[in-house]
C-alpha cells in the first residue's frame, strides 16, 4: 500500500504471515508500481526483510531502505496497512470464502477500496483519486468492469 495515497498495489493470501513467502508479492507490486519503493514499513518479520532483500535492495542510488522496527505512534509504522487487513478480516467472517488463494473477493476488495471508498483521511476521495485516476461514469461498478472487458478483448 501507498503511504501517502492509501492505494493498494498488490495483495497475497498466506496461511501464516511469518513463513509464507511473500516475494511474489514484492515483485507483484514493483510490477504494478513500475518502480522499487522509497521506503517500505513493515512489523518486522523476517520473511518480509527476505523478501526485500531478494526484491528491492540495490547498492545503487537512491536506495530503498528497509524500516522493521515500528512503533504504534510516530513517524514510522504500519497503522495504515493493518487497519485494511482488520477490513478485510471483517469482512471475511461473515462471507468465509477466503481459504482458498484464488479467491476473486481480495480483487473486488481492492477494486473497492482503491476506487469505491471514499477515505476520511483522504478528504473524502479515494486512493484512485488521490494518484489522479479519476472513475467517469453514473455506476463506478460497470464503469470498472467495462473498462476491464475492453481492455482484455484488445490484449
Amino acid at each position: 500500500m501507498d503511504d501517502q495515497t492509501r492505494y493498494l498495489i498488490a495483495q497475497q493470501v498466506s496461511d501464516s504471515k511469518f513463513t509464507a513467502d511473500i516475494t511474489p508479492l514484492f515483485r507483484k507490486a514493483k510490477l504494478v508500481a513500475g518502480k522499487r519503493p522509497s521506503v517500505l514499513i513493515s512489523d518486522g518479520a523476517p520473511n518480509f526483510n527476505d523478501a526485500f532483500k531478494q526484491e528491492f535492495f540495490n547498492r545503487r542510488k537512491p536506495r530503498s531502505r528497509n524500516i522493521k522496527h515500528i512503533r504504534m505512534q510516530g513517524d514510522h509504522n504500519n497503522n495504515k496497512m493493518e487497519r485494511l487487513n482488520g477490513e478485510v478480516r471483517d469482512r471475511e467472517k461473515v462471507m468465509r470464502s477466503l481459504k482458498k488463494s484464488d479467491s476473486s473477493i481480495l480483487t473486488g476488495y481492492q477494486l473497492f477500496h482503491n476506487y469505491m471508498r471514499p477515505h476520511m483521511a483522504l478528504d473524502g476521495k479515494t486512493p484512485a483519486e488521490m494518484c489522479g485516476i479519476e472513475i467517469v461514469g453514473e455506476n463506478k461498478w460497470k464503469t470498472i468492469i467495462e473498462n476491464a472487458k475492453s481492455t482484455k478483448a484488445t490484449d
